[in-house]
């Protein structure tokens, strides 16, 4: 399998399929590149290179205890990045991968990156303030966080519902979905899905929606029951130079059935244009 080492011994896997310009997918909290299995082969099969990786400490990276905060995130990419010499680069990232990308593209891109895209992302910040009335508040991470202490592997189980919206009347998302979230999550190093909360929920993205200066695509439905869209898409776009919003009415923070369909399609004509 392919790996990279980063600077501080960290080993992360990586995929890559297809050939042409370069596209790299970053994941959300606390699943790994599979979640985008979908998505690399409609790349590959439109001519593009896609990459998708395993954040450290989850999937087939490092199980590791350090690094794991946003700024280590992005680092780790831009070495990913580096390492395969990626230029013309699209950025696509889900959830925290949407963080993870936004800082990566404001901080380390080094003129790599040419498109943003993210969807139901985790900037500007995702915790409840006086600046952020519209976020969720502290208590709810630290509930998260003492799920994943006393079991995690039913805490996985239990929050597939909401993030594939499966817990809304007439839904249609399969067991198989919602077994496929738990095997992943089941991967995650404790530490790292512990470490990770406070990340994608107490970073401050605000500077780094800024200082993008590439077009960003951001994506997000209005029925995101994990992410919410007040506190992320619609405060995002007002705050970056080249944006384009859509929200797509009904859909979960999870990416599948029409949501999927719709945002890849949309995913190929924004990188298209």
């Amino acid at each position: 399998m392919p790996y990279i080492t980063t600077s501080d011994g960290t080993e992360i896997y990586y995929t890559a399929q297809g050939n042409g310009q370069p596209v790299l997918l970053s994941h959300g909290w606390p699943l790994s590149s599979d979640a985008w299995q979908v998505e690399v082969k409609l790349l590959a099969d439109a001519g593009y290179q896609a990459i998708a990786h395993d954040r450290r400490g989850h999937g087939r990276s490092s199980k590791t205890y350090a690094g794991n905060d946003m700024d280590t995130y992005a680092r780790d990419v831009a070495e990913l990045v580096n390492a395969l010499d990626l230029q013309d680069l699209v950025v696509i990232g889900h959830s925290t991968g949407g963080g993870e990308v936004v800082r990566y593209a404001a901080q380390h891109a080094q003129g790599r990156v040419a498109k943003v895209i993210t969807a139901g992302a985790v900037p500007p910040i995702m915790v409840q303030s006086e600046g952020n009335p519209e976020g969720t508040p502290l208590s709810a991470f630290d509930d998260i966080r003492a799920g994943v202490l006393a079991d995690a592997s039913q805490f996985w189980k239990d929050l597939a519902f909401p993030f594939y919206g499966a817990n809304r009347e007439g839904a249609t998302v399969s067991e198989g979905m919602r077994d496929d979230f738990w095997r992943q999550g089941m991967l995650v190093n404790l530490a790292a899905a512990y470490d990770c909360i406070e990340a994608f929920s107490e970073t401050d993205f605000t500077e780094d929606l800024k200082a993008l200066d590439v077009p960003i695509f951001i994506a997000q439905g209005d029925d995101d029951q994990i992410v919410p869209i007040g506190a992320a898409a619609l405060k995002s776009i007002k705050l970056v130079k080249h944006g384009t919003l859509t929200v797509y009415p009904g859909a979960s923070h999870g990416i599948h059935g029409e949501y999927q369909k719709q945002l890849d399609a949309d995913i190929l004509a924004f990188i298209a244009e």
